[in-house]
């Protein structure tokens, strides 16, 4: 196997409120404000059920036999419950948002280092929107459900128990009464919850694809706009958003269906129990205030329950979200790290042997992307790859850079097989300089020390020179503070060109790797950049991708690559001399020069 394919996306769907189990590990560090909002919450609901009491002793003592005392001492009970709920519920507000705020921080940063560790073969199975929108609204669902909802639900939980205690201790022949008729509640709970629950996960989807969307657009804004397809992605967007309210609106309707049955049901059951207890009244069997009292635990047990309907459909949504959270938490992608991990010699040299290596991309089997290849590059050598696109030239980069492993054969560096070291410690031997230079939106100082943070300014400033990139940082209004913008739009292609070259001088490298670093500059940025490829090139190993033939003919040995193997490989005079491919490139490219 080339890498674990544990994709969020062939998970199965979850079927209950168990998959926010494993959030319990988020909860844990913060037992101490848990138990706070606990008693805060045990507070609260113990002085809402206090108002039954207060109430009987209210009709019963104050009103039917007309006792000032009573009345006065029924009303500071009813105030004391007040102070109590009220202190309580500001108690529990304030501690379950910081401790729904608090693991949602926690979940995002952990989500992120599990999917910052992710080999390419992860992001070419999963769109980087559906990645950002996890990391967004599923985790902002996250912080509601335990901020917020959890705590309702306890509450509400808490309030049924307790109320159907009181109101079987207040008559338990009415108690027995609704006990009868709360099945018939429960079955559209059960039945629409279901549809709910479906819903739900669909909703989340398609708000995932509405943010791919979004990202693929604006990532490619100058190809959208330079083909005209404003309009045509303005469509496509605009499908996907309908789609994601349609899929909202289902579940808006269902849920509603849901929170207006229970009421409704909830509701005419306590009526049915009112006309039967108002008829043991004038019978004598109870007194009005053991009625008032029955009531009013029935209408709270019967306001929990329908508020519980509504939480019930939150927290379905937010299963979905964690089960798409946790998926990605949980998923492994790439090569497996070595249980007894072997050291690199020190200093490194940079040497580099292929040996029968044989790959195929796991999203694209056939055919293989390498086939055989056998190829020893001393330390310090100069290597240029060529061949037409497809030949496996990127491909031995990834694998040199670990980024997938070969199906067959091995690939040493000074030595050492590179499954058996960790992957931090040969990557950090490696620099890589690619076709399209990444940088990113922040300072020039920042970008060239990305691969050495603790750079100092002396450090930064020789690499910028040694890339011949100083004479145009220093001609910006604020130098190496200068801000790039996003992906470093503000600055030319060989100008920023030039920032990725300095920044992998910066990291000196035994190892230099060049693909295609000069393929779309013009002749002017190119002569720089050539210029500051060869002060930097030696002493290291360098292995550089070209089409450009004419860059490659000062390089040591040249590799030619065909079809996933190695078709030649020697000096510019001696493949020339040898004819094929390498000779046929050679003729085309400097015939088109010389016309």
């Amino acid at each position: 196997m080339n890498g674990r394919d544990d994709s969020p996306a062939q998970r199965p769907a979850g079927h209950d409120l168990r998959v926010l189990l494993p959030l319990a590990g988020f909860v844990r560090p913060y037992l101490r404000t848990l138990l706070l909002a606990v008693l805060a919450l045990f507070l609260g609901a113990g002085a809402i059920l206090a108002f039954g009491f207060v109430l009987r002793l209210l009709v019963d003592a104050g009103l039917s036999e007309q006792d000032p005392a009573a009345l006065n001492r029924a009303l500071l009970a009813l105030l004391g419950a007040v102070a109590v709920m009220a202190a309580g519920a500001g108690l529990r507000i304030y501690l379950v948002t910081w401790l729904g705020e608090r693991v949602v921080a926690d979940l995002r940063r952990a989500v992120f280092a599990n999917v910052i560790e992710m080999d390419p073969g992860f992001f070419e199975r999963t769109r980087t929107g559906e990645v950002i929108s996890r990391l967004t609204a599923d985790t902002t669902l996250i912080q509601v459900v335990v901020g917020s909802t959890l705590a309702i639900a306890a509450r509400n939980l808490l309030l049924i128990g307790g109320g159907l205690v009181l109101m079987l201790l207040t008559s338990p022949m009415l108690t027995a009464w609704l006990l009868l008729g709360l099945p018939v509640v429960a079955l559209p709970v059960w039945s629409l919850g279901r549809r709910v629950r479906r819903l739900s996960r669909e909703t989340q989807d398609r708000v995932a694809a509405v943010g791919g969307r979004v990202d693929e657009s604006l990532y490619a804004i100058q190809t959208v706009q330079s083909h005209v397809q404003e309009r045509a992605e303005r469509v496509r967007y605009a499908a996907a958003v309908e789609a994601a309210f349609g899929a909202a609106i289902r579940r808006a309707a269902v849920t509603g269906l849901l929170a207006a049955s229970v009421i409704f049901l909830m509701f005419m059951l306590i009526t049915g129990v009112l006309w039967i207890g108002g008829h043991d009244v004038l019978d004598g069997r109870i007194t009005p205030g053991e009625l008032a009292a029955f009531l009013f635990y029935a209408v709270l047990v019967a306001g929990s329950v329908a508020a519980l309907s509504e939480v019930a459909n939150e927290l379905l949504r937010a299963a979905g979200a964690a089960e798409r959270l946790l998926a990605l938490l949980q998923t492994r992608s790439g090569p497996p790290a070595p249980r007894h991990p072997a050291h690199l010699p020190e200093p490194s040299t940079g040497a580099i042997r292929f040996e029968g290596v044989w790959f195929a991309y796991p999203t694209r089997p056939k055919p293989p992307a390498l086939q055989g290849i056998d190829l020893e590059i001393p330390a310090g050598a100069s290597v240029a790859l060529v061949g037409p696109s497809g030949a496996g030239k990127t491909t031995l980069f990834q694998l040199l850079l670990r980024f997938y492993d070969p199906d067959a054969g091995s690939i040493r560096v000074d030595g050492v097989d590179i499954r058996a070291v960790e992957t931090a410690a040969l990557r950090e031997r490696i620099a890589l300089v690619p076709q399209q230079p990444v940088l990113f939106a922040t300072t020039i100082r920042e970008n060239i020390a990305y691969g050495a943070p603790g750079a100092s300014e002396a450090g930064i400033r020789a690499a910028a020179e040694a890339a011949y990139a100083m004479d145009f940082i220093a001609a910006l209004p604020e130098g190496l503070d200068t801000h790039l913008g996003e992906r470093g739009v503000r600055l030319s292609g060989g100008q920023r060109a030039r920032i990725a070259l300095a920044r992998a001088i910066l990291r000196d490298p035994a190892i230099l790797l060049l693909d295609e670093a000069t393929s779309a500059l013009d002749a002017e940025s190119e002569r720089l950049v050539q210029a500051a490829l060869q002060r930097i090139s030696r002493g290291r190993t360098t292995l550089t991708i070209a089409h450009r033939l004419a860059t490659v003919q000062a390089a040591d040995r040249i590799v030619v690559l065909d079809a996933g193997r190695i078709v030649a490989q020697g000096s510019h005079a001696q493949l020339l001399e040898e004819g094929g491919m390498y000779a046929r490139l050679a003729s085309l490219q400097f015939t088109s020069l010389l016309d």
